[in-house]
C-alpha cells in the first residue's frame, strides 16, 4: 500500500511541473489536427474511388 502512495504522490509531483498549452494555443493546434484529419480523409476517399473506377474499367 505504501509503494502506492508513493506512486501517486510522485504522479502528482510530476503533474506539477508539466507545462500545458494556453487556450489559444490549444485552440490552434485542435484546428490543425481536424483539417488535417479532414484533408487527408478526403484525399484517401478520392484516391478509393479513382481505383476502383479504375479497376471496373479493366474487369468489364
Amino acid at each position: 500500500m505504501q509503494r502506492l502512495v508513493k506512486f501517486f504522490q510522485s504522479v502528482a509531483r510530476e503533474m506539477k511541473k508539466v507545462s500545458w498549452p494556453k487556450r489559444k494555443e490549444l485552440t490552434r493546434y485542435t484546428i490543425i489536427v481536424l483539417s488535417t484529419i479532414t484533408f487527408v480523409s478526403v484525399f484517401f476517399a478520392l484516391i478509393d474511388t479513382g481505383i476502383s473506377k479504375l479497376i471496373r474499367m479493366v474487369i468489364e
